[in-house]
């Protein structure tokens, strides 16, 4: 399945900006509030994230093959 440009580049948002914003918000507002499973949280949404940008690249990557054909 290939993504159109516009939800590649809605899904390319949330992996490069959102997600590693929102890693940076749990663990300054949990660590500040000594919230149970913060770094825990902060592994997860680092492991999801990555594991994104990862398959992200990939599509990409065999994307660009085919246009070159």
């Amino acid at each position: 399945m290939i993504l159109n440009s516009k939800y590649y580049d809605i899904l390319k948002w949330i992996v490069t900006i959102v997600l590693p914003a929102s890693i940076a918000l749990i663990g300054t507002v949990g660590g500040s509030f000594n919230w149970d499973y913060t770094e825990v949280t902060m592994t997860i949404v680092g492991a999801v994230t990555t594991f994104l940008g990862a398959t992200l690249g990939v599509s990409n990557s065999n994307y660009k093959k085919e246009e070159n054909k």
